[in-house]
């Protein structure tokens, strides 16, 4: 299993520990947030981007297709009452591919393990665990 870990800095902005990494997330100040790092939505976003990209430059890689750097844009609108979170997805390629190749690396981005995720049903195991306030 993978591991992230959320640490309170001060209001909404919160370390995150993942490996030997940390990110900082936070809020907007319309949020109550400082903006001292990307939201976990757009670090959602951000994470579906960087999926589909690794994704489709390891197949090509594979397949000997020389596709430069690819470019992926997500755009996304979270979900509301009554709608589901709703994910634009723009994959960028060079036009020296054949229409073969295009229509594969399409395929292929939509199956990388967070579109994939995203798409299927996800099971939640959740509890609570009581500890000591610190200063």
């Amino acid at each position: 299993m993978m591991k992230a870990i959320a640490t309170r800095q001060e209001g909404s902005q919160h370390t995150i520990a993942i490996r030997d990494h940390n990110l900082t997330v936070d809020e907007t100040p319309d949020l109550g947030g400082t903006d001292t790092g990307p939201t976990p939505l757009e670090l959602l976003a951000a994470s579906l981007a960087g999926c589909v990209a690794v994704t489709v430059e390891m197949y090509a890689d594979r397949k000997g297709w020389e596709v430069g750097k690819v470019e992926v844009d997500v755009e996304y609108a979270p979900a509301e009452r009554g709608i589901l979170t709703r994910f634009e997805i723009v994959l960028k390629l060079p036009r020296e591919l054949t229409d073969e190749q295009v229509e594969r690396l399409s395929v292929i981005a939509a199956k990388c393990p967070i579109h994939r995720m995203l798409d299927g049903e996800v099971m939640f195991d959740e509890r609570v665990e009581r500890i000591a306030l610190t200063s």
